[in-house]
């Protein structure tokens, strides 16, 4: 078999997202040439040059779409005010894109990146990478193989000791820039609940702000989805929760699941782990959720984590071997949410 040619890619944005998640898993992904990283701050800048010496560092976007046709793929990981504008750029030069989350700051928007990509044709997906944690793996396997029987309650958090509340944009830019954490956080959560469990037929949520200062950007969110399988969603996350509770707390008809903590990849690879390495996405014994019913609960061993296979599953879906790893169709579903709970909250 004649090997396919790596796809050449370039990572736009060297902040959390793209030092820590996008750069580390495309470096390693044999599918792919991480061929140029783009940030026009001078310490960023310097670190990308040092973890990825044969790496082309870029000042900004123009000194990319200057050379698109050196790229088959962009890697959008600024700010999410930028999104849309970015993709349908990298879009007009016929670039693959993959866009970070949240996909853009408002359904409209998403909806004009998805009709971009299908009129050029090209491929457009977006980092969902939560849905590849090591514990919504194992609760996806449990609850696709009936172990708790008829699943009726979801419990799904996000929840932080931060009373410093918000940093750098994720306040300044407030709700119209895709700032809080319903727009961060909450996307995960959104995203996990219906991809679990399906549409909503209802949503309901509080957003909350203890800060003071100009911005509107939330700090705490509490959303329920029902479903239209029937299956209600109790979703939490913020940065004001100074006792913890669980991860996932999962009711069914014949039994429950929870787990405690978060996934460990993401600290992994912050600590320099490859993604490749053999204990990357395990976890510990002592961390593996439970199932069962009060006085017959017993620990269930964890799928490991796998932020890896998004970018498999792109190339794959890149060169016609396979789906996508997110519809982007799915984001709209989740920024529709957002954007909901948000509106009702300024009436």
């Amino acid at each position: 078999m004649i090997p396919r040619p790596k796809l050449r890619t370039a990572v736009l944005g060297y902040g959390l997202s793209g030092r820590v998640f996008h750069t580390p898993l495309i470096a390693a992904d044999p599918d792919y040439s991480l061929d140029a990283i783009i940030t026009g701050n001078p310490e960023r800048a310097a670190a990308a040059a040092a973890a990825h010496p044969d790496t082309l560092i870029m000042p900004d976007a123009e000194s990319l779409f200057a050379r698109a046709a050196d790229f088959d793929v962009v890697v959008i990981g600024t700010p999410p005010a930028t999104h849309a504008a970015l993709a349908l750029r990298a879009i007009g030069h016929g670039l693959h894109v993959v866009l970070d989350k949240p996909f853009a700051t408002s359904a409209a928007e998403g909806r004009e990146v998805i009709e971009a990509a299908r009129a050029a044709a090209v491929k457009l997906s977006v980092f969902q990478n939560r849905r590849w944690d090591a514990d919504f793996l194992t609760l996806s396997r449990l609850v696709r193989d009936g172990a708790l029987g008829e699943v009726h309650t979801f419990e799904s958090r996000f929840e932080r000791w931060k009373p410093a509340g918000l940093r750098d944009w994720k306040d300044s830019a407030g709700i119209a820039g895709g700032g809080g954490v319903l727009f961060d956080l909450g996307t995960h959560v959104i995203d996990q609940a219906l991809v679990l469990f399906g549409p909503a037929d209802s949503v309901y949520g509080l957003t909350r702000r203890l800060s003071t200062g100009g911005s509107d950007a939330d700090e705490d969110a509490s959303i329920v989805i029902r479903h239209h399988s029937g299956v209600d969603s109790h979703l939490s996350v913020g940065l004001h929760f100074a006792v913890p509770a669980p991860r996932f707390r999962v009711l069914g008809t014949e039994a429950g699941f929870e787990t405690w903590g978060t996934d460990g990849q993401e600290a992994a690879l912050d600590a320099g782990m490859e993604p490749d390495d053999a204990g990357y996405g395990r976890v510990p014994d002592n961390e593996w959720g439970r199932l069962g019913v009060p006085g017959a609960m017993e620990t269930v061993p964890s799928d490991v984590g796998a932020y890896p296979k998004f970018y498999r599953s792109f190339a794959a879906g890149v060169h016609g071997h396979g789906p996508l790893p997110v519809d982007p169709a799915d984001a709209v579903a989740t920024l529709q949410i957002i954007e909901d709970i948000h509106e009702r909250n300024r009436a």
